[in-house]
C-alpha cells in the first residue's frame, strides 16, 4: 500500500486485568470524580452515583478514561472510544487464560493474512 492508500486511523486495543484490593477506595474515588464533573446534570449524577456505589466494576469504568491514555500523545486525536468492565474469574496460572481470547479475531485476520 502506498502512503496515499494507507488509512490514517488506527484501532488500539488494550485489555487490562486489575485486582481490586479495596472496593471502598475505588468507589470513593469514583464518587469524588463524579462530584467534580461540571457537565453532569443532577439526574445523570444520581444514576452514576448509584451505579458506582452498587458495582466496583462500574466505578472502575468511570475512573478509567481512554482519553487520558492518549491525550498527551503528539500527532493523534481520539476519534472514538468505548470501554467496559466486568468481574471475572482470573487464574494467572491457568493455561486457558489468554489475552485476546474473547475478541473473535484470529491473529492472522488481525494482521490481514486471513
Amino acid at each position: 500500500m502506498t502512503t496515499e492508500e494507507t488509512s490514517r486511523f488506527v484501532r488500539l486495543r488494550v485489555e487490562l486485568v486489575l485486582e481490586v484490593q479495596d472496593d471502598d477506595e475505588v468507589t470513593k474515588a469514583a464518587l469524588r470524580r463524579l462530584a467534580q464533573d461540571p457537565e453532569l446534570q443532577a439526574t445523570e449524577r444520581a444514576q452514576a452515583e448509584s451505579a458506582v456505589t452498587e458495582d466496583t466494576a462500574e466505578a472502575l469504568a468511570y475512573l478509567v478514561d481512554p482519553f487520558d491514555l492518549v491525550s498527551d500523545v503528539p500527532g493523534v486525536e481520539l476519534q472514538q472510544a468505548s470501554w467496559s468492565s466486568e468481574r471475572i474469574d482470573y487464574d494467572p496460572d491457568s493455561p486457558d487464560w489468554e489475552l485476546d481470547e474473547d475478541d473473535g479475531v484470529d491473529d492472522e485476520e488481525e494482521d490481514g493474512i486471513g
